[in-house]
């Protein structure tokens, strides 16, 4: 073995053999002072009986899985499956579609027309439910 090799290889035996013979000195926590007794007597509450609270669920305005129409006001409807437009009656969208009831079923791109009519199989299922169609 080289000389090079034999400092190095008993360095390194030196080196873990003082890491293994040292042990850490323990380190002493003070004492905990005895707890004094309160002179003040707990506080009492009179108990009240407890009725069952009913969370309660916010409506969505928006849908995960649909994005809401461009501008103007809606709420998702998670039944019907569409927004409704709170401007107007019985106008509801859906990707990028608006459907009115107006007697029949219509469709069109935008809520203000131009309207083409449609029949129950053009138009999402809850709303179909919703009309009796």
């Amino acid at each position: 073995m080289t000389a090079i090799a034999r400092i190095t290889l008993l360095s390194m035996v030196l080196g873990l053999s003082a890491c293994a013979v040292q042990q850490p000195e323990p380190t002493r926590l003070p004492p905990i002072p005895p707890s004094q007794p309160s002179t003040k007597p707990a506080p009492t509450t009179p108990s009240k009986p407890s009725t069952p609270v009913k969370p309660s669920k916010p409506i969505p305005r928006t849908s995960a899985s649909f994005a809401p129409p461009p501008g103007g006001n809606s709420h998702w409807d998670a039944k019907l499956g569409v927004y409704v437009l709170d401007d107007q009656t019985n106008t509801f969208y859906r990707q990028r579609t608006y459907y009115r009831w107006n007697n029949g079923w219509s469709r069109s791109i935008s809520p203000n027309g131009p309207w083409e009519e449609t029949d129950i199989r053009g138009v999402p299922g809850g709303l179909g439910r919703k009309f009796g169609q």
